[in-house]
């Protein structure tokens, strides 16, 4: 009959932790790189209307967004009426001149013409704000305005 002997000095080896640094750097700039941070930070509601024929705006071209909406809960004390919010602050309709002109120094000269306004306008927002806006964008020349929609029935908008 055998003896089952147990082998004398066989341990578990280390676990060669030399290139952890390497793969913890690497998964930092992964993130950093792939990472998206959100830009604004919506103070009003913004359900937008829906639409079947929808197009894409290019990535390449500079857009600058404008909000329209009632104010979400927290910032009632504004009112219930539909605001203007560009960035993250509420505005009035003659703040968008300066806000357009600002949007413009930030760019380089030869992508200024390209400029293109998108227009976020909560689906129960009147009509009135958004003419009041468009006035605005025809006396700074900002004429390239893009209604932002979702994808979906036109019809659903009715309710």
């Amino acid at each position: 009959m055998s003896r089952f002997n147990k082998k004398k000095g066989s341990e578990v080896p280390a676990v060669n932790t030399a290139s952890l640094p390497d793969i913890v750097f690497m998964l930092l700039f992964f993130f950093m790189v792939a990472t998206v941070m959100r830009e604004n930070t919506l103070k009003i509601q913004n359900q937008l209307p829906v639409a079947d024929q929808v197009e894409k705006l290019d990535k390449k071209n500079p857009i600058s967004y404008i909000y329209a909406g009632k104010p979400s809960q927290g910032y009632e004390q504004y009112g219930t009426e539909a605001r203007i919010q560009l960035n993250d602050k509420f505005a009035d309709v003659n703040e968008i001149a300066a806000f357009i002109y600002s949007e413009r120094e930030a760019l380089r000269e030869e992508l200024i013409p390209f400029l293109t306004v998108a227009l976020k306008v909560d689906k129960k927002a009147n009509m009135g704000i958004v003419g009041d806006i468009k006035q605005e964008l025809r006396k700074v020349n900002a004429l390239k305005i893009n209604y932002t929609t979702g994808v979906g029935d036109a019809l659903s908008n009715l309710d």
